[in-house]
């Protein structure tokens, strides 16, 4: 009998386990390493070239959209195996804002901290990205449409190499204050376009850093319907059939 409890209580932190690993798409490290090894590591080229094929949608977003066949399958059934995705996936309880079996449609808006750091001359910036990634299901086929209008950044103005301040005394972005912490009067978050800034606008002060933005925030669009696709192809942990 003991045995059998040893052996339920290892197979629950396996899959507990599992799980964690399915906490998010994508560690930033991992979303660099992955963009640099499709795009290189030389940032303002690669924005650039992506951009030469990119279009902003009409509300100057940056959206991206694609069709994934699932020959053979329900609606029902990519439902229930795209909702489990999700659920895994993103854990914040607040990431997931539509699910709607009957229409078909689960919608997700989850934060990705710090995809792009900067030091300049005078400020440091750490930008994030809160994509809406939004699923559409019908008999055989998804439909995936990911979306993002601005980078938020947090901008410390006694972080650049020509600060005044002493380097042990400076802070750093979102390490050192939550969002809309107003304490520390060296910080203040802003919203960049992304239609109003580099590789869209040649001439950008932030160009270096809305560079490597732009690349990751493309990286990662990848990076989802990837995993959208390999979840529909191949289940969320392998073993997901309905031959049980």
């Amino acid at each position: 009998m003991r045995k059998t409890k040893l052996w339920v209580l290892a197979a629950i932190l396996i899959f507990c386990g599992a799980m964690g690993v399915q906490a998010q798409v994508m560690k930033t490290a991992d979303l660099e390493k992955y963009a640099k090894q499709r795009y290189g590591d030389k940032w303002l080229d690669a924005a650039a070239n992506i951009a030469s094929n990119l279009t902003l949608d009409k509300n100057e977003s940056l959206t991206y959209q694609q069709v994934i066949e699932a020959p053979g399958k329900t609606k029902e059934q990519i439902y229930l195996t795209l909702n489990y995705w999700a659920t895994a996936t993103f854990k914040d309880n607040q990431a997931i804002t539509l699910n709607d079996k009957e229409a078909g449609c689960i919608i997700i808006s989850s934060t990705i901290p710090a995809i792009a750091q900067h030091t300049g001359t005078i400020n440091k910036y750490s930008v994030s990205i809160t994509p809406v990634i939004r699923i559409d299901i019908k008999e055989g086929r998804v439909r995936v449409t990911y979306t993002v209008q601005t980078y938020d950044v947090m901008a410390d103005i006694s972080g650049g190499w020509l600060s005044a301040m002493a380097a042990d005394e400076r802070t750093y972005g979102d390490s050192k204050r939550k969002k809309d912490d107003k304490t520390n009067a060296y910080l203040y978050d802003e919203q960049w376009e992304i239609a109003h800034h580099y590789p869209f606008v040649e001439k950008d002060s932030k160009k270096r850093t809305c560079a490597k933005a732009l690349v990751m925030t493309h990286a990662y669009s990848n990076a989802i319907i990837d995993k959208v696709e390999e979840a529909l192809k191949n289940g969320i942990v392998g073993n997901d059939d309905e031959d049980w």
